[in-house]
C-alpha cells in the first residue's frame, strides 16, 4: 500500500551505491529500490559509482529527458568515505553543468542516518544469543 507523500510526479529519488563485478552484490540494492517505490509516489531509481549500469550521469542524463525536474541523490553507503566526500560531489557537479534544469539534491549518506545505525544495531543484536549487557561500546578515536 502506498502511503501519502509530498513528492510530486516530476520528483525522483535515486539510490547511488558502489556497484560491484559480483551481479548477486547489487540484489539488496534493487530490492531496496523496490520497497521504497511501494511506499512513495515518487519514482525510484538506481545509480552506480562503477561495474554496474547506469552510472549516475547517464541516469541523471534519462531523468533530464523525461519529465523529472527535481532529484533527490541518496548514496547508500554506510558512511563518508572518499567516494562520498571527493567522487560524488564531482560527479553531482558535472551533473549540474550538464543539465541545468534538474534541480539536484545530494543527501548525506544513509548509513549516517541515526534511525538507520540502530535499525542495523537491532538486527546483528537480535541474532546474538544472552541477555544485552548493558554497557555502551567504547568509541575508537
Amino acid at each position: 500500500m502506498k502511503t501519502a507523500s509530498p513528492m510530486s510526479a516530476e520528483e525522483a529519488v535515486l539510490l547511488f551505491a558502489h556497484g560491484s563485478r559480483d551481479p548477486e552484490w547489487a540484489r539488496p540494492v534493487e530490492a531496496l529500490r523496490t520497497r521504497i517505490a511501494g511506499l512513495t509516489c515518487a519514482r525510484v531509481d538506481l545509480a552506480y559509482l562503477e561495474y554496474c549500469a547506469p552510472t549516475l550521469a547517464a541516469a541523471l542524463a534519462q531523468m533530464a529527458g523525461e519529465s523529472i525536474r527535481r532529484v533527490h541523490i541518496v548514496p547508500v553507503f554506510i558512511g563518508q568515505g572518499a567516494h562520498l566526500r571527493r567522487d560524488l560531489p564531482a560527479l553531482v557537479d558535472t551533473a549540474r553543468q550538464a543539465h541545468p534544469e534538474l534541480r539536484i539534491e545530494l543527501l548525506p549518506a544513509i548509513g549516517e542516518q541515526p534511525e538507520i545505525l540502530e535499525a542495523i544495531a537491532h538486527a546483528i543484536a537480535s541474532r546474538i544469543p544472552g541477555e544485552p549487557s548493558g554497557t555502551a561500546p567504547q568509541q575508537h578515536k
